[in-house]
């Protein structure tokens, strides 16, 4: 039995079902409030549970040869920052405590591109880049990059992990959606009407999850793997979205204060409302960097061989269609 948590979710999903394609027995370990419609019609054994219950973990975990754990409170604005920690941070705790307690053979943490460092000489980042707390913009990235630290810590102590760091993952089933899918669907509806001059590495999100398969295989124990395929700045994204979609790419480019500005004010209404900010505040200082970074890591070690991402910019302007 192989536990996915997360498998309710964009880049989990896509682990679960390329474990299930290759005959692999699957458990999810999936929330009560989480929507099924990702697991539908899947040969899944659901386990329902938080990652903030170690009880519910350690039931999910028992008996599991191998552990993906993809799951991660993925917002950029909340106004219970805590609630990222609790999930992000405990939750991976609980998770790889009783992964040790279990034996588990195998665990592959999905961590993120934004723990990776960003040289300030404008190279490119890789697993390797210093990096610090206090490069972390916002709790999101605060919580992943102190989860990340507690699973090196769990693989100091002999667990047998092997830490992913996707880049920004685009295709099908992104029902959230992701920050990413979303810039692809409001561009669809006409709801980009300028670019900030920004950029990031996009992947294919089935590469992404065949990557999790050959971290497991091939991965050293203890070691952070980018799994990305192409540097874009965002003006490249859109023309490419043009090209597919027929819509004009903005020609405007949005100078960075004035999205600080934006961010701000936006941020502040959802902290009056309760709704969420239309142009969160975090996203903005994010993109106050290119995350572009180097790949090649992943490609020697691991085999992973992403394919170009304007396929998948097809994909997922096809699956939103279609929602």
């Amino acid at each position: 039995m192989i536990l996915v948590t997360g498998a309710a979710g964009f880049i989990g999903n896509h682990v679960a079902r390329l474990l299930l394609e290759r005959g692999e027995a699957v458990r999810a370990l999936v929330r009560p409030a989480s929507s099924p419609r990702l697991l539908e019609g899947l040969k899944i054994d659901i386990c329902a549970g938080d990652l903030r219950d170690p009880a519910a973990v350690k039931s999910a975990v028992s008996g599991c040869r191998q552990i993906y754990h993809a799951a991660a409170d993925y917002r950029l604005w909340s106004r219970r920052p805590g609630d990222l920690y609790a999930s992000n941070v405990e939750g991976t705790r609980n998770l790889l405590t009783a992964a040790g307690e279990a034996g588990t053979a195998r665990v592959v943490y999905t961590s993120t591109v934004g723990t990776i460092g960003l040289p300030a000489d404008g190279t490119l980042g890789n697993e390797d880049s210093p990096v610090s707390l206090k490069d972390m913009r916002g709790h999101y990235k605060r919580s992943k990059f102190l989860a990340e630290q507690a699973a090196l810590e769990f693989a100091e102590n002999g667990l047998p992990l092997v830490i992913v760091n996707p880049t920004a993952p685009v295709g099908e089933r992104d029902f959230k959606p992701t920050p990413t899918g979303r810039i692809i669907r409001d561009f669809m509806a006409g709801r980009m009407p300028a670019f900030l001059d920004t950029g990031l590495n996009l992947v294919d999100v089935r590469d992404a999850a065949r990557g999790h398969l050959q971290a497991a295989e091939k991965g050293r124990l203890g070691e952070r793997y980018l799994l990305g395929a192409e540097n874009l700045t965002l003006k490249e994204i859109f023309n490419r979205l043009a090209a597919i979609t027929g819509r004009p790419a903005p020609a405007m480019k949005i100078p960075y204060a004035l999205a600080f500005a934006a961010g701000v004010v936006s941020t502040a209404w959802a902290a009056v409302s309760g709704v969420e900010p239309r142009v969160p505040l975090e996203g903005v200082r994010m993109a106050r960097k290119k995350m572009f970074v180097d790949t090649s890591k992943a490609r020697e070690e691991l085999g992973f061989a992403p394919r170009p991402v304007t396929a998948a910019l097809e994909c997922a302007v096809s699956w939103f269609r279609r929602q």
